[in-house]
């Protein structure tokens, strides 16, 4: 009979995971993992003294329309360290597979949000491009994943891999420069539900 209950009561958790997602997003409630209260539109990820090449991602999120900003969409990133390794933090125990490259905004009124961070490494001993992995999640408790953040001068990135791109969100390949301090800083616009499957289904 407690067999019978544990069992029971996993199946409601799991299922409870499960609502409100969109297109299939695995790991999506790893999000909500330590998620703070109040959320700015700016936040840091990586602290002082993490390895790396410093980087500065910025852009407005629209809505459906693709011109009108949406105010109140927070933006979950995480990524691996310089070495292609999700890391976790000293006494980490929130989503430690996501590593501690992680963090949150929530869009202003102009729909902007920007993070600072350290520019990722490519998965060792694979052909995966450096990447950042990005999940919406709207003010309806809606959440999904959108094409990761991409850098177009990473030789990892083959015209190949641009193709398997589904511009969930828009296009998540980044032109990527570096300012005069030595930062690489790009800008990458989102629009909601922009070629996210089974919109239908939570309206």
């Amino acid at each position: 009979m407690k067999f019978i209950l544990i069992l029971l009561f996993s199946s409601i958790a799991i299922l409870s995971c499960g609502q409100g997602r969109l297109g299939g997003c695995e790991d999506c409630e790893l999000m909500m993992e330590g998620m703070p209260v109040t959320m700015g539109w700016k936040t840091i990820l990586s602290t002082a003294g993490e390895p790396g090449e410093p980087l500065i991602l910025s852009g407005v999120i629209y809505q459906r329309d693709g011109k009108t900003p949406a105010p109140g969409i927070v933006l979950y990133v995480y990524h691996t360290n310089q070495n292609g390794k999700y890391v976790t933090a000293s006494g980490q125990t929130h989503a430690r597979r996501h590593g501690h490259l992680r963090g949150w905004m929530k869009t202003d009124k102009l729909g902007r949000y920007e993070f600072q961070t350290i520019r990722p490494g490519a998965y060792p001993n694979r052909k995966d491009p450096q990447h950042i992995h990005p999940i919406i999640k709207e003010p309806n408790g809606t959440f999904y994943w959108i094409d990761d953040f991409l850098f177009d001068d990473d030789p990892l990135l083959t015209d190949k891999a641009k193709s398997n791109q589904q511009k969930r969100g828009g296009s998540g390949i980044l032109s990527v420069i570096k300012n005069e301090k030595g930062i690489w800083v790009a800008t990458r616009d989102i629009i909601l539900r922009l070629n996210v499957p089974d919109i239908t289904k939570s309206n």
